[in-house]
């Protein structure tokens, strides 16, 4: 049943021809992505959804976890009136922010 799905979907079979270093990368970087040469290629060329390798995704999601425990835990120092932490946590928060935008960008 799933491979007639694929069947009706995809119709038209083109052919590419590559170098052994040009298929050694193609296929690096769809693995990073964790999808199938196939599926690289066709967002590549109809600039479908961008792509995005899985370690990113996993990074960006810990570094707003991150983030979370470190908001909680500013809101907490302000309390206290501690200037030091709060200029450390601001400075750290400040930092996974960047990160997170730095990771974004490249998507």
């Amino acid at each position: 049943m799933e491979k007639r799905k694929a069947t009706i979907r995809f119709q038209k079979r083109r052919t590419l021809r590559l170098t052994a270093e040009e298929d050694a990368r193609m296929t690096r970087q769809a693995a990073t992505a964790g999808i199938s040469v196939s599926e690289y290629m066709r967002r590549l060329f109809f600039g479908g959804r961008p792509i995005i390798a899985r370690t990113d995704d996993q990074t960006i999601r810990e570094l707003r976890r991150l983030g979370g425990l470190l908001k909680h835990h500013f809101d907490v120092v302000q309390r206290t009136q501690s200037t030091a932490t709060l200029a450390e946590l601001d400075a750290a928060l400040r930092a996974i922010r960047g990160a997170i935008e730095a990771l974004s960008e490249t998507r």
